[in-house]
């Protein structure tokens, strides 16, 4: 929703733009705000940082993993010789020839002996060789192990249940580093706003200067027509005819370096909005004659506004990262426990023999490692760990005393800044009264040319440093807001 309300700002101020031209110090923010690289590049790691945290906590979950292969083998694996396999083919062969000598015996018998041939004759057309051999052969191809091709597969899945504390401490640095992302965002917003800012009353100043620039050069101009109408009358010197012009080619030289200055102004607005550097606009503060009352100054509490500050937080959350970077560091050197199990099968299957057919088990068990010695290499490093941790800390106390100290400046240069421009405001008013009286007793004939010129330039730079006083108000305030860490709100 708030992606919606920012795009459709966004639309508004290019419709705007095209329409009116008048652009509005919000307009400006909410364009570079969605067309910064930078912001852009801040969200994209928010991004990052989120699925890096829900990443970690499937570490908590069993990991299921699937594998399959075959193998083609050149040769087979045989469990016989060819020799015990030719031995097994002929295993009727010798029992065969004891049996024909039985045979011949018993022939022998019956001839001596006729009235034994019907009880005989049966066993002398009695035959084994076939039989045996039969037998042998069937013995031989039920060893074969047919493994010119093999098939395998297997699922496995392995549950931690202790780690060391690793899979703990990447989940809370997971954390850490999303909520990091979210404030090196927060911070990224204000270092747009506040470059937006300088940009835009950047132009401001310009266009007010341009504006007295024109107006001081064309005061000029009518002095220079008067004491040209002077010197014609012999009331005036050639000298002071010489001095207004010089003083004239000097404002018509100003007027050109703040044109293009406004003009190189416009482009980096242009550039920091996102908007084409050619684009023709007018600012909305530069169509009031004077710009407003600065905003009350904002209450200051040096403790709070630390807190508030991105930066802060940024090293509070690096120095819990480190300390979580100790426990992993550690847990590398702890003894850990799994539980696995799985399902394996593979053809040919070894259990009912060896079969040519897809056969397989189911598995469970605990694996546990227990470093025994590397030589104090994980105490050494989770010492090193310790020292990235505390000179984290270190950094953030002495970013705390830093952020104290520009805190205080900040808040002292915007009561400065407001005590200049009441003094630039009377010393205008004062300006332009002299200048009144010395254009009128310039007219009267009682001052010199040269009193008038030096009223002149007096009104000059006292317009001069009001506009500057008043630029320099509003640019303290966005400078405590911005040490206050509540420019983004």
């Amino acid at each position: 929703m708030k992606r919606l309300l920012s795009l459709m700002l966004v639309l508004f101020s290019v419709s705007a733009l095209n329409a009116q031209s008048v652009l509005t110090l919000d307009s400006c923010r909410t364009m570079a705000m969605e067309n910064n690289k930078d912001l852009q590049i801040a969200r994209e790691k928010m991004n990052a940082a989120k699925y890096e945290k829900k990443a970690a906590f499937t570490k908590f979950f069993p990991s299921i993993s699937g594998n399959a292969t075959y193998m083609y083998n050149q040769k087979e694996i045989s469990l016989l010789s060819e020799d015990q396999k030719l031995a097994l083919g002929n295993l009727g062969e010798k029992p065969g020839a004891a049996m024909n000598e039985v045979k011949k015996a018993i022939m022998q018998l019956v001839m001596s002996k006729p009235e034994l041939a019907p009880i005989l004759a049966p066993l002398a057309g009695l035959d084994i060789t076939g039989p045996l051999n039969q037998l042998g052969q069937s013995l031989t191809d039920a060893l074969r192990t047919d493994t010119h091709n093999v098939f395998g597969a297997a699922f496995m899945f392995t549950q931690p249940i202790f780690m060391g504390g690793k899979i703990l401490a990447y989940n809370k640095i997971t954390r850490y580093a999303e909520q990091l992302a979210a404030t090196q965002h927060n911070s990224a917003v204000q270092d747009v706003i506040l470059s937006t800012d300088q940009a835009y009353w950047q132009v401001v100043s310009l266009a007010y200067k341009q504006k007295l620039a024109e107006g001081y050069l064309e005061l000029l101009k009518k002095l220079e027509g008067d004491v040209e109408k002077l010197v014609a009358e012999g009331v005036a010197t050639k000298a002071d005819e010489l001095s207004v012009k010089v003083k004239v080619n000097e404002a018509e030289m100003t007027l050109s370096q703040v044109n293009d200055g406004l003009v190189l102004s416009r482009m980096v607005l242009c550039q920091v909005c996102g908007i084409e550097l050619d684009s023709q606009f007018t600012l909305a503060d530069e169509l009031v004659e004077e710009l407003g009352p600065s905003e009350a100054k904002p209450e200051v509490n040096v403790e709070q506004a630390v807190a508030a500050r991105p930066e802060i937080t940024s090293l509070e959350l690096a120095s819990k990262i480190y300390k979580q970077k100790v426990n992993v560091t550690r847990s590398e050197y702890l003894p850990t426990i799994a539980l696995t199990g799985g399902y394996i099968m593979s053809n040919p299957s070894l259990f009912n023999g060896f079969e040519t057919k897809v056969r397989g088990m189911w598995n469970v068990g605990v694996v546990a490692s227990v470093p025994l010695c590397n030589w104090g290499g994980g105490v050494l490093k989770t010492k090193a760990a310790k020292s990235q941790a505390l000179i984290a800390q270190y950094t953030l106390q002495d970013a705390r005393e830093k952020i104290e100290l520009q805190i205080n400046q900040a808040s002292f240069k915007v009561d400065e800044s407001n005590k200049k421009l009441a003094m630039a405001r009377k010393n205008l008013d004062h300006a332009e009264e002299n200048l009144r009286y010395a254009a009128l007793g310039f007219k009267e004939g009682v001052i010199p040319a040269s009193n008038d010129l030096e009223a002149h330039t007096a009104w000059l730079k006292a317009n001069s440093e009001y506009i500057d006083a008043q630029i320099e108000v509003k640019m303290n305030d966005i400078y405590l807001k911005k040490a206050l860490g509540i420019l983004a709100r």
